[in-house]
């Protein structure tokens, strides 16, 4: 009977695996094996030191713009489309022409690209506007008035240029159809232009739809890479959505939730304060987790990690970020790490924590034991 607390403790100990728990230990997520049929086992763990830290804050994504290339500057260059409106002034250098009175040597003729691209002059007939810049329907409609009006002066006037154009709508303050500016609009400029966001913008996310292709980015990526705020081109399509921002956070922690995002930048170690931060009786401060999908390019030039042909530098690729807070300067390396949208913060439970769950089980196991080892000595 006195060997039955050695096989007890034994049996125990190979079961702690078993245990009752919030989630892996620091030993399970740091040795988990690579499979290929995997994918979300796939994942690359990172450790929080200063190198690592160094690329997140430097680097600057820029799938959004890659996704859609550029659009080339007009250059000042206006080309007509069908649906433009134009209005052609036409003077004349006597009073008895074909388009002057006794009161005015000119006209305004208003006019409508017509679905054949054309638009009707009386004395020049149809003239095609579609696909001319502003000085050459000038230069054309001019030409077919000679030898008609009396030495014709021509002016082309851009009422409303609707070909060249995008729409902006969702929660903005005025949606609508805008033009673009003959020397090109990017997406901030066309924002603007509708009045601005309606939340603030680091709830806010930016679709484009451009042709087949189409897009998303949080709104204040476009300010912090200028390079994601691309040219907008003609027919585009630009929605604006309200989407607040929140993480999670699970294991040895003060209190396990789901926390929305106060303010526009919440670093690491704000996320562990907000939720009590970690227990002092469970966690294990050298198994700080973040869990978030990153693109490849970043974790790339954080691991030196080659990935598939497949995988594109702006392909999300799960990442799992350890922190070591039993060292004094992890808590000042928390301080740069910037939590973002549905990222998942665990706090792995210590070895030790196990093994105190593993003695509250047997305990009743052991108290029984030792008082029938009592009983046999008497």
């Amino acid at each position: 009977m006195r060997w039955i607390p050695v096989w007890l403790m034994s049996v125990a100990l190979a079961a702690c695996s078993a245990l009752p728990a919030q989630g892996p230990s620091s030993a399970v997520i740091s040795s988990e094996q690579v499979t290929a049929d995997a994918q979300l086992a796939n994942y690359t763990i990172v450790k929080l030191d200063d190198a690592a830290i160094s690329v997140l804050r430097h680097y600057q994504p820029q799938s959004f713009a890659n996704k859609f290339g550029s659009v080339p500057a007009s250059n000042g260059v206006l080309q007509l489309g069908v649906g433009d409106a134009v209005r052609i002034h036409i003077w004349e250098a006597a009073p008895q022409g074909l388009f002057s009175t006794e009161k005015s040597k000119q006209s305004g003729i208003d006019a409508v690209i017509d679905e054949s691209g054309f638009i009707f002059i009386p004395y020049a007939g149809r003239v095609r506007a579609a696909g001319l810049t502003v000085e050459g329907l000038r230069t054309t409609v001019q030409n077919k008035l000679i030898g008609k009006a009396i030495e014709p002066q021509v002016l082309v006037q851009v009422l409303h240029n609707q070909s060249n154009s995008a729409v902006v709508i969702g929660d903005v303050v005025k949606p609508g159809r805008y033009p673009i500016s003959i020397g090109g609009s990017r997406l901030l400029e066309l924002v603007a232009v509708a009045g601005g966001a309606r939340e603030a913008t680091y709830e806010t996310v930016i679709t484009l739809k451009r042709g087949h292709r189409s897009g998303t980015a949080r709104f204040e990526d476009l300010i912090e890479n200028p390079a994601n705020n691309i040219r907008v081109a003609s027919g585009d399509n630009i929605l604006l959505s309200h989407r607040p921002r929140s993480f999670s956070v699970f294991g040895a922690v003060g209190k396990e939730q789901l926390v929305p995002f106060r303010t526009q930048e919440v670093t690491l170690a704000e996320a562990l304060a907000v939720v009590g931060g970690i227990s002092d009786f469970t966690a294990d401060p050298a198994g700080i987790f973040l869990f978030r999908f990153e693109e490849a390019g970043l974790v790339s030039q954080m691991t030196q990690r080659k990935f598939a042909p497949s995988v594109t530098s702006g392909t999300p690729v799960p990442v799992v970020y350890r922190l070591n807070l039993r060292r004094a300067d992890g808590f000042l390396r928390a301080r740069f790490v910037q939590m973002k949208d549905k990222d998942i913060l665990y706090v792995a439970n210590h070895p030790t924590a196990e093994f105190g769950k593993f003695l509250q089980i047997i305990s009743p196991l052991l108290s029984n034991v030792s008082t029938v080892n009592r009983l046999e000595f008497f």
